[in-house]
């Protein structure tokens, strides 16, 4: 089979034979805590493809995750990793100074919204970088309490998984997890947790904030931080509308409580801006990053202004965060995303947006599409009425397309993410909206059988 772009080749069968035997022996060695939505067995990527152990090139429309956010084994940044490695792979910036961590944190500093006299603290992870945050909060605020979101996903350490509210596995035999967190409803429209209509609604997800859980069970004073993600991921890539950020941003300040915006997976690019959170107009006192930032090599960071860092030696550390080899991987990644990659994910975002719309008018399937730039999420339900969620055709949808060559995942519980890396063009748009169309088809005449 081959796509529009002439660059897919998928052979009958899937999996391989080959890469049968290397699920296999995953499923002897490597821990079943793993998520994997199909049976692909990576052997290389290139740009916007990727090739399994078998010889199948598929269009890569996950970006591993939205981190291989220049595409895959862009040259510039392998060129800049291969270099490195050649001069020093690790000599821990805890306890060190070596200039590829400084110059990313000075770059860091400048390229995220605020004043440009803020630090940066380096992991590996985004989760390591949500650790920081929540560490960095409490020390600087003395305040014990945490407010996030439901349907956010902030990572899986201790710290990180008690802000999350994603999904109950995630959470099933980790109790008690760290206390002083409580949990608000999002500014999810589509599914109104209060059953109102936007803007009539007057932002209710907030004022809930202010009038319930402020009068009855939390005195606002004793709250360090808001954590938020201005465009929900894991939960459904849901776009909230600009004033319940600013609201919420508002009732922070009112109350001496930190805004901190988990922009990993939004960050870097990807919505069209350097972070979503320019979109809103915030200005966060925290903000996490990972994922983008360093094209696939391991990094996350957490920005702050010096004013709120202000934690003493022996505070917090990392071993390995900020390791060189990433650093310069991860400056040539802001490079090449300001200088072209940025206005391109904005330009094909809207390009896929439009289509998908016309799309939805279509299929029945489609209950909603929504996003910013190259974060898309395209809701799917049985019913447009009752909005019921068709789980189980989202499933069969992203399996149908891995097999006729497109690679998908999915996000909250019953939408489709389109994430493709920022490199993406129209001629590969068209083939994944080619692929996508193609299998909603299928799915929904089996649906009227």
């Amino acid at each position: 089979m081959k796509g529009k772009g002439g660059f897919l080749s998928i052979g009958k069968k899937l999996p391989g034979s080959e890469a049968r035997m290397w699920i296999k022996k995953d499923n002897r060695f490597v821990s079943q805590s793993y998520t994997r939505a199909y049976p692909l067995v990576v052997k290389r990527g290139k740009g916007m493809t990727i090739e399994d152990v078998d010889g199948n090139i598929f269009l890569d429309f996950t970006s591993g995750i939205a981190t291989c956010s220049t595409g895959h084994c862009h040259p510039s940044v392998v060129e800049a990793i291969t270099r490195q490695a050649g001069e020093l792979i690790h000599m821990s910036g805890t306890d060190f100074y070596y200039p590829s961590q400084i110059k990313l944190a000075e770059r860091l500093a400048k390229i995220t919204p605020g004043n440009r006299n803020k630090r940066v603290f380096f992991g590996n992870s985004g989760a390591e970088a949500i650790e920081a945050a929540f560490k960095l909060a409490r020390y600087h605020t003395k305040r014990e309490m945490f407010i996030a979101f439901y349907g956010s996903f902030h990572g899986r350490t201790m710290g990180a998984l008690s802000l999350t509210a994603s999904k109950a596995v995630q959470r099933r035999y980790f109790n008690p997890l760290i206390p002083g967190v409580r949990h608000a409803p999002y500014a999810y429209c589509y599914r109104c947790h209060y059953n109102l209509t936007y803007p009539g609604c007057d932002i209710e997800c907030v004022k809930w904030i202010r009038d319930v859980l402020f009068t009855n069970t939390i005195p606002p004073e004793e709250v360090a931080a808001i954590v938020v993600e201005p465009i929900q991921g894991e939960g459904g890539y849901v776009v909230p509308p600009k004033e319940f950020h600013t609201r919420l941003y508002s009732l922070a300040k009112e109350f001496g409580i930190l805004y901190i915006a988990d922009e990993v997976q939004s960050g870097m690019g990807r919505t069209g801006k350097m972070l979503a959170s320019e979109h809103f107009g915030i200005k966060p006192d925290i903000i996490t990053l990972a994922k983008g930032i360093a094209s696939g090599m391991p990094v996350g960071a957490m920005v702050a202004s010096s004013g709120i860092m202000d934690w003493i030696p022996g505070s917090h550390a990392s071993t390995f965060g900020g390791n060189p080899v990433s650093c310069e991987a991860a400056l040539v990644t802001i490079d090449l995303i300001q200088n072209e990659l940025m206005e391109n994910a904005a330009e094909i975002g809207e390009y896929l947006l439009n289509r998908l719309e016309e799309m939805k008018k279509e299929y029945e399937i489609i209950g909603d599409v929504r996003g910013k730039g190259l974060m898309i999420g395209i809701e799917l339900v049985r019913d447009r009425e009752t909005k019921e969620p068709a789980d189980k055709e989202r499933e069969k949808i992203i399996q149908r397309c891995f097999e006729k060559g497109l690679l998908l995942l999915g996000c909250g519980k019953n939408s489709v993410r389109f994430m493709p890396p920022l490199v993406v063009s129209r001629i590969d748009a068209d083939t994944a909206l080619s692929i996508f169309e193609e299998v909603l088809s299928e799915v929904e005449k089996k649906r009227c059988l």
